[in-house]
């Protein structure tokens, strides 16, 4: 298969301007197709992208309450009821008292949970878009990408 060759066309390499919009035009682009391919996926599961965040989100070896959960996520706690909720009826988190103050309820992961959370993992580091790569080539391109995100990006899933 034939690999398409970086453009000469279009802005002037000496054009920054217009360069780096097409850049940002075509990361947009590259997120957009991974976004629809991860949301497939996750559907597949059973699950809405909103949900599979949430498990993401969560460590199964260590509970947490809701607040944090949507502290994490950037919303707001009434909707992380809402997530955990459906959460909870597929049997995928457990909502427990907390040991340490019994007036406050934490979400722990449940075995099928630790199982569709590595499944939602591997979705999220769906590498197919970046097949057409030479390792060298994906190597500049994270290097690239980690400059640009100034290390911001979250951590790889772990072990799950």
């Amino acid at each position: 298969m034939a690999h398409p060759t970086v453009p000469t066309a279009g802005p002037d390499t000496g054009d920054r301007t217009g360069l780096a919009g097409d850049t940002v035009r075509r990361i947009l682009h590259i997120a957009a197709a991974m976004r629809h391919h991860q949301d497939e996926e996750i559907a597949g599961l059973g699950l809405t992208p909103a949900a599979a965040r949430a498990l993401h989100a969560l460590d199964p070896d260590r509970p947490l309450p809701a607040r944090d959960l949507a502290e994490q996520l950037g919303c707001d706690r009434s909707n992380v009821t809402a997530l955990v909720d459906r959460l909870e009826q597929a049997g995928l988190v457990e909502r427990r008292v907390d040991p340490a103050d019994r007036r406050q309820k934490t979400l722990v992961v449940t075995g099928a949970g630790r199982r569709v959370r590595g499944q939602v993992c591997q979705v999220m580091s769906d590498s197919r878009l970046l097949g057409g790569l030479t390792t060298g080539e994906l190597a500049t391109l994270r290097e690239l990408v980690w400059k640009v995100s100034d290390g911001g990006c979250p951590e790889p899933c772990g072990e799950g």
